[in-house]
């Protein structure tokens, strides 16, 4: 079965995220943009980089190596026309619940919104394995309505696609794994949004 990602134009899923209803597009660059001024990283790596939201905010001077992974390869393309004159940039095309990553590690790992299309199974695990010794996971999750459905209504069709392909994270029992596996939080941020959703990010620190 194909993933519902590679028939999403970017054009529907920015618009979308940008529209009134949902204001998550520049909710996210603002967190993205906390994560790289807590951590101030050398390396990053963004998973699901969509478009590359939030990647203006990187400062050239402090991180010198830029990682983004998609599973939609015309996103690749796009990002790579936006940003080509951020040094350092590696795109790679990749199903982050389906295969196993091989690349050199970062100082830290972006995750925004990804766990909840892919799942906390082999994409966590290829989260957690490109975080460098005293590096650092950030990761985004999206939080409950009480009114709203995890995937609202839009005027883009093609985002409807994504809905059976969406579960909430509970942030707590990720909050746990991460513990777990010796990853412990530093950083926690919040960010509410309309029809009574919210943005929740915590970066974890390898210890």
């Amino acid at each position: 079965m194909a993933n519902p990602w590679l028939s999403v134009s970017l054009e529907d899923y920015e618009g979308h995220m940008n529209s009134a209803e949902v204001q998550q597009l520049g909710a996210l660059s603002d967190l993205f943009a906390e994560a790289l001024a807590s951590r101030c990283p050398e390396s990053v790596a963004v998973l699901g980089i969509a478009g590359g939201n939030g990647l203006a905010r990187i400062d050239a001077g402090v991180t010198k190596r830029v990682v983004g992974l998609d599973v939609n390869p015309l996103y690749l393309n796009i990002v790579r026309e936006r940003y080509s004159r951020l040094l350092g940039l590696e795109l790679y095309c990749a199903d982050l619940a389906e295969i196993v990553v091989h690349l050199p590690p970062v100082q830290l790992v972006h995750a925004a919104l990804v766990f909840e299309h892919a799942g906390v199974g082999r994409c966590l695990e290829n989260a957690l394995s490109l975080v460098a010794p005293g590096g650092a996971l950030s990761a985004i999750v999206q939080l409950p309505s009480g009114t709203e459905e995890p995937v609202g209504p839009s005027r883009f069709p093609s985002i409807q696609n994504l809905r059976s392909h969406f579960s909430l994270i509970d942030r707590t029992r990720l909050c746990n794994t991460l513990e777990e596996r010796r990853f412990r939080p530093t950083y926690q941020a919040h960010r509410p949004l309309p029809a009574g959703k919210g943005l929740w990010m915590g970066i974890f620190a390898q210890a």
